[in-house]
């Protein structure tokens, strides 16, 4: 039985951590993909990230949303954003976003990883619902 155990004990050390946190720099990569319709801090053709956590889906004031968003109830946190970005059109039939999602766990992780960073960044820090347009920028 100890040498089962060492022995188990001597395979995780060589394996490493069984859960490794998800990389943020990846994630930031990942986040290239969105730039085309999201920013940070102001809305473009989808709306702002700033603040996403614990925000109603479809609730930015003034960004026109479809109705199947608005309908959809989801608060965002790790795991509804982790839902909705493996396939947005799946996940709220009807949305307006047709990005097909990103279908790689790992990569998922780590964009959820780094948006949350964002969100706690300079960028998103401060900056009022006023300040939240692309000339402020």
């Amino acid at each position: 039985m100890l040498r089962a155990l060492a022995a188990a004990a001597a395979w995780l050390a060589f394996a490493g951590p069984l859960h490794a946190a998800p990389d943020v720099k990846l994630g930031e990569s990942v986040y290239g993909r969105c730039i085309a319709c999201h920013a940070l801090a102001y809305d473009r053709t989808g709306p702002r990230h700033c603040g996403l956590f614990g925000r109603r889906a479809g609730s930015v004031a003034g960004f026109e949303y479809s109705e199947a968003m608005k309908r959809s109830h989801i608060v965002w946190n790790a795991a509804t954003l982790d839902r909705f970005l493996a396939n947005p059109p799946k996940a709220v039939p009807g949305t307006s976003m047709t990005y097909a999602g990103v279908p790689d766990q790992t990569e998922r992780a780590a964009l959820i990883a780094y948006l949350k960073a964002a969100n706690g960044g300079a960028e998103c820090r401060g900056s009022g619902p006023a300040d939240l347009t692309p000339s402020s920028k």
